[in-house]
């Protein structure tokens, strides 16, 4: 009987702890999509602007939206945040890659995984879009120049 009680509270503290790692997962590219969105907002989206539509674009942009100023101002720091928890969140993905029990069966396991790893691509790619809109294009365009 005792022997069936502490079975019990592992197979609890188990499911527990897969059920918080999957939560983690979750938030972690929610986070990390939305901070990399950030980046694109802040950095890639006026340098497009600029370069398609003129200068005439870009100050309407800011004009309606004056926040972007605020958010280009921090612009390192919003590429730190969203750097680390990009990194963290692949680190749990594929570190995580077939380790861990799942309560809603092997398909839904599957489904969930295949998910996140393309939250975490999506995410990547709109990271490196806003990094060289940032900080690679000016520079890449001087060296054109030059």
């Amino acid at each position: 009987m005792e022997r069936d009680i502490r079975q019990m509270e592992q197979t609890r503290s188990e499911s527990h702890s897969i059920r918080r790692a999957f939560f983690h997962t979750r938030v972690l590219a929610v986070l990390s999509l939305f901070l990399s969105s950030g980046t694109l907002l802040c950095c890639a989206l006026p340098a497009v602007l600029a370069t398609l539509v003129g200068g005439a674009a870009v100050v309407s942009l800011v004009s309606t939206f004056p926040w972007l100023i605020t958010l280009s101002q921090y612009k390192s720091w919003i590429f730190l945040g969203a750097g680390i928890l990009l990194g963290i969140q692949g680190l749990l993905i594929y570190r995580m890659r077939g380790r861990s029990a799942c309560e809603i069966g092997e398909e839904g396991c599957q489904i969930v995984g295949r998910f996140t790893r393309r939250v975490f691509w999506m995410a990547l790619s709109i990271y490196v879009i806003g990094a060289f809109f940032a900080y690679g294009l000016t520079p890449l365009l001087r060296w054109l120049e030059g």
